[in-house]
């Protein structure tokens, strides 16, 4: 399953992702990773049973880059349960190939089982279709 949480910034989408992290960890059978171009802000609102994984580490400047960071996350544990992005767009920061992106996630999560969830500041009613369609 793939989901985005979307709307402008500063509409709460942090706090609900943040929330379904800690509720993930508490009942997920596998691991739980959080990625963010920046983990220490949100360090002390997840619980220590989440993988972290903070992308301002390395140059992700393309969706392959960033779809390939994934990909070696999920390599590295077959155990994941759930992806959990937060501020997708801070870390590729513009929408050409997110479509394309988002098809691989799709992909992804088919195939090795996994639930990711991502947050994506765009305006909730001018959202690409593309984009509308793994909201809830």
């Amino acid at each position: 399953m793939v989901e985005l949480l979307i709307g402008t910034k500063g509409t709460g989408k942090t706090k609900v992702l943040l929330d379904n992290v800690n509720s993930a960890a508490a009942t997920a059978d596998g691991n739980v990773v959080f990625i963010s171009n920046n983990t220490s802000q949100n360090m002390y609102n997840i619980t220590s049973k989440v993988r972290m994984a903070d992308t301002s580490d390395f140059e992700i400047g393309s969706w392959d880059a960033f779809f390939g960071f994934i990909c070696g996350i999920i390599s590295g544990n077959f155990d994941i349960t759930n992806i959990f992005v937060d501020g997708t767009l801070k870390i590729v920061k513009d929408l050409d190939g997110f479509e394309a992106f988002l098809a691989k996630i799709d992909e992804a999560s088919k195939k090795f089982d996994i639930n990711f969830v991502l947050s994506v500041s765009v305006d909730a009613d001018s959202a690409p279709e593309y984009i509308k369609k793994y909201t809830k």
